[in-house]
């Protein structure tokens, strides 16, 4: 029954001839007619509880003509202050990577205990922030979540931005960067020398590449119809040309349907355990050392949940002022921003039980190293104030999602979204610094670590590099996937969940009577 009742109210029902004596055939199954009679009304496609996920009386031509208007029409005056703004940062990035490179990472405040700082803090952060867009395409594709099809464009290319942002950081922090090229195993001349495959740094490199072009596929392969559209709607020659190459000729005939949803679910089933296994790689970075603070078996559940966790909070902030930017509140409704807070909580939640759970530890282990880092250096110390502050932003603050009214409130959302990123910043930073500044050798304990003018530059370029990606992003693709939009129009648009309602009240015979038709 589970099949025929989401074709029934989808008008799926499809009589190919009528039988007589109370039956009719259903997709060449005779289907007892007066059973279906009885459970009339618990026969629909989508409960009429659930809200609409497109708002709006729209119609097919109105999803296109809306989603595609912002990509077609000139740049607005806001979309060039947003991308002045982030060039300007982008190119402070780049003279701040330009002094790094010529005078060595003694341009940043490192020294001989705190050897990873902001660096590092930040490409965590990063590879963190860009998980929420492969489990929003990914394993909410395979669960067949329709609340996914308003934002999994943008948390794609969100997360191809942030995965980018992420790479720079342990690149530079190498100092000789154009020795990169010694982290990738290839048959070499140097004796030959390779890369030690037992360290989870090298891990890092395998998993992020991967991550990165997994994810690159999946956003691209969306993107294929929808530049097709803006191939047919384009009336500048180099728009036309662009978009046509960019479609790889795709001419939405069924064999190349097909093809696309084979070729979506395969990467889904990719991309699906990257969801869990990058974080837990970058954990390793930590969980495999001796240091106390890190030698901890609950990092890789710990750090996947702070990466959803941050990530859907990145999503929110880009969502709530893109939907108001180009107009798309139909396309990204209420619903959308309250199924997301509700990850935020769960994952929020998570997150407060793993820093509860090694508090515990701390204590229950009575290793005095481990009881010192945590309770000497982090609760107290120097570095109190940070603990303090990334407790309240991913513990506590989140919790107010528990009330629907906040859940649903935009203003408090868009607040919200940023204290969780910069409570889950302030995380990574506890973890590394409040972990090394204090060593089993008292004689080469730090000063105070503060980072320099260019390592604040470093990570406001990352900033300038993801927002003007972002910029041109939103520019000249389609921010929503038209063609899912579309595909849950009939079933989950206003409109339409409107019309079922009379058709729902018929009986079978009645409704059997209005759609047959004789082949």
């Amino acid at each position: 029954m589970a099949s025929l009742e989401t074709n029934f109210g989808s008008f799926g029902l499809l009589l190919e001839e009528k039988v007589p004596k109370g039956r009719m055939r259903w997709k060449g199954n005779e289907v007892d007619a007066e059973h279906l009679n009885k459970n009339m009304a618990s026969l629909r496609y989508e409960s009429q509880t659930r809200e609409p996920l497109v708002d709006g009386h729209k119609t097919y031509g109105q999803v296109t003509e809306d989603i595609c208007k912002p990509v077609e029409a000139a740049p607005t005056r806001m979309w060039w202050i947003g991308f002045i703004v982030s060039a300007i940062l982008l190119l402070f990035g780049v003279v701040s990577l330009y002094v790094e490179v010529v005078y060595g990472t003694g341009m940043w405040n490192l020294n001989k205990t705190i050897g990873w700082g902001w660096d590092i803090t930040n490409f965590v952060w990063w590879v963190g922030i860009g998980h929420a867009g492969t489990l929003i395409s990914a394993i909410l594709l395979l669960f067949r979540q329709g609340w996914r099809t308003g934002v999994n464009r943008a948390a794609e290319a969100m997360t191809i931005f942030a995965v980018m942002c992420a790479g720079q950081f342990p690149v530079w922090h190498m100092g000789r960067v154009w020795m990169a090229f010694f982290v990738l195993p290839y048959p070499n001349s140097r004796g030959p020398l390779w890369v030690n495959f037992n360290s989870p740094l090298l891990w890092d490199v395998f998993a992020i590449s991967t991550y990165f072009t997994v994810s690159l596929l999946f956003w691209y392969s969306g993107l294929i119809p929808d530049m097709a559209t803006l191939r047919d709607r384009a009336k500048k020659k180099w728009a036309k040309s662009f978009y046509g190459v960019a479609a790889f000729g795709w001419t939405g005939s069924t064999k190349h349907w097909q093809r696309h949803e084979s070729l979506s679910l395969v990467l889904a089933g990719l991309s699906t355990p990257l969801v869990l296994s990058v974080h837990t790689i970058v954990s390793f970075d930590f969980a495999t050392s001796v240091i106390p603070g890190w030698h901890t078996t609950i990092f890789p559940p710990y750090f996947v949940a702070g990466a959803i966790f941050s990530g859907f909070a990145m999503v929110q902030t880009l969502m709530l002022v893109t939907r108001k930017v180009l107009n798309l509140e139909d396309y990204i409704t209420i619903s959308h921003i309250e199924n997301m807070n509700k990850v935020i909580v769960l994952t929020g939640s998570i997150v407060g039980c793993a820093y509860l759970t090694e508090l515990f530890m701390a204590w229950y282990s009575a290793s005095k190293y481990e009881y010192d880092i945590f309770f000497k250096y982090r609760i107290a110390g120097p570095y109190g104030w940070s603990y303090w502050l990334m407790m309240t932003c991913n513990v506590i603050t989140p919790q107010l999602f528990w009330v629907k009214k906040l859940r649903r409130n935009i203003a408090f959302t868009f607040l919200m979204s940023v204290v969780v990123n910069i409570g889950m910043w302030f995380e990574r930073f506890v973890i590394i610094v409040s972990s090394l500044y204090r060593d089993y050798l008292p004689s080469s304990w730090s000063v105070y670590y503060r980072p320099t003018i260019w390592e604040v530059g470093f990570y406001l370029g990352s900033f300038g590099l993801f927002f003007t990606c972002y910029f041109l992003f939103s520019k000249y693709f389609p921010v929503i996937a038209i063609a899912e939009i579309k595909h849950i129009l009939k079933r989950s648009g206003e409109s339409y969940k409107e019309a079922m309602d009379p058709v729902e009240a018929q009986s079978v015979d009645d409704f059997a009577k209005e759609h047959a038709h004789a082949h």
